[in-house]
């Protein structure tokens, strides 16, 4: 490094070189769209996003038509209820790079997966409902780094079908603890000449590590297998290209995702799924009425009538309250442009690494890939008493959370976060450690981090 790049780096380190990077941000006006806590400095919004106006402003409308309207609001409000998670899908899709009769909003995250899982289960020889039940079970790949609700529904689905889990659930290892090497998903697919779906997040939750979608996509279709993906952690601050539109030999055949992170639709929003338009003649593993042709659901026939879309899979009636802000918030990703909010949440986490790596200690480093097309949204600062640092800075008004076994998860949400906040942050830290007051703090114990 030069005198003069020492330098600006320094400079860039101080709060006022912050400051002048807020005042350059062109999406720093989207902060006044959220109800961002007083004094604090939220690094939360992998968890849980903030409340945008619009997400409010679409609640409340619905509220109003409920209180107005009553149950005639199913066609006479706008947009009317019935195809109400058809049109967040609408809304959804440009954001993943899909059409919009691929993506619906339905659901929960894990009953997205419990049906789709099953729904492609059900396609593959050796499944009860498969073309060939008497041939050996299909095996799902995923990776030991998971998030625990995916292997629990996919467990699920093969005690099911009468699978042993413990068998035909094939976890990829990490070589550091910390990410998966897409080559080792590509070598287990060579050793399991019986996997049929490979199942992997797009973002790793505990160090938000960013897997090559694609190439692990092109790698299950040349092995055979179907390529599904958990999106939770980056649907709203990466911009996917799911479905490939335009190419019907492309694209990844099924995702979910919740929406109450990145997405900012509210806590326990309801939940997003994308089907492959190849895939939508496959019989949902969990049908259910709102899942039939919206032509002939009233019909009230005792016999399922496929939708022949995404939204085939959902099950019960959209819980309106619970999807409404989702309309807002979404509104607002596709009015600042989701290539801007990730390139914005590259700037800020490249500006948390150096901050990490300049101003704090040797017990520090940082668990999330440095390279942009491996990292998601929020960085993985890993220290020996992470849980005890995370607690600290709570106290101190910064809200973060704690992964076992060390990690301080941060995420500087683009939409809302400033590059002063992400200052403070590091600097917040600073002094805790520089005063041991983490120290005061008991070890680990129970409850939500």
């Amino acid at each position: 490094m030069t005198d003069t790049d020492a330098a600006g780096t320094e400079s860039a380190h101080t709060l006022e070189g912050a400051r002048e990077r807020d005042a350059a941000d062109p999406l720093a006006g989207y902060r006044d769209h959220f109800a961002v806590p007083d004094g604090e400095r939220y690094m939360d919004g992998n968890s849980l996003g903030l409340a945008p106006d619009a997400a409010l402003a679409t609640l409340e409308r619905v509220v109003d038509e409920w209180r107005e309207l009553a149950i005639r609001g199913w066609e006479a409000a706008d947009p009317d209820w019935f195809h109400y998670g058809e049109h967040l899908g609408d809304l959804l899709a440009p954001l993943v790079g899909a059409r919009e009769e691929e993506v619906v909003v339905a659901n929960s995250t894990t009953v997205n997966i419990h049906t789709l899982i099953g729904t492609f289960l059900d396609t593959l020889p050796g499944t009860p409902a498969g073309p060939d039940p008497a041939a050996d079970p299909p095996a799902v790949l995923v990776n030991d780094l998971d998030f625990p609700t995916d292997h629990y529904a996919i467990r699920a689905q093969f005690r099911q079908r009468g699978i042993d889990p413990d068998e035909q659930l094939v976890a990829v290892e990490s070589r550091d603890g910390r990410t998966i090497d897409e080559a080792d998903v590509e070598a287990a697919l060579r050793e399991r000449d019986d996997v049929g779906i490979v199942f992997m997040p797009s973002v790793l939750y505990r160090s938000g590590q960013l897997l090559d979608v694609d190439r692990i996509t092109a790698a299950a279709h040349e092995h055979g297998a179907l390529a599904g993906f958990d999106c939770a952690h980056s649907v709203g601050v990466v911009d996917h290209a799911l479905g490939d539109a335009g190419r019907d030999d492309e694209g990844a055949d099924f995702a979910v995702w919740c929406s109450y992170k990145y997405l900012n639709g509210g806590p326990g929003a309801t939940a997003g799924l994308y089907v492959h338009e190849r895939h939508h003649d496959a019989t949902p593993a969990l049908a259910g009425w709102w899942g039939n042709d919206k032509s002939t659901q009233f019909e009230m026939r005792h016999t399922y009538d496929h939708a022949g879309t995404a939204g085939a899979w959902q099950i019960g009636t959209v819980p309106m309250l619970s999807s409404a802000p989702i309309e807002g918030a979404t509104e607002l990703i596709r009015e600042a442009g989701v290539e801007r909010v990730r390139e914005k949440s590259l700037a800020l986490t490249d500006y948390l690494i150096e901050l990490v790596d300049d101003r704090l200690g040797d017990d520090f480093s940082v668990g999330t890939p440095r390279e942009h097309p491996r990292r998601g949204g929020h960085v993985a600062i890993e220290h020996p008493e992470g849980y005890r640092v995370s607690e600290a800075l709570r106290d101190r008004g910064v809200v973060v959370d704690f992964r076992p076994p060390n990690v301080v998860r941060v995420c500087p949400a683009p939409m809302y976060t400033r590059f002063e906040d992400v200052y403070r942050v590091v600097e917040t830290i600073d002094e805790i450690v520089a005063a041991d007051a983490h120290l005061e703090y008991d070890p680990r114990g129970g409850g939500v981090t």
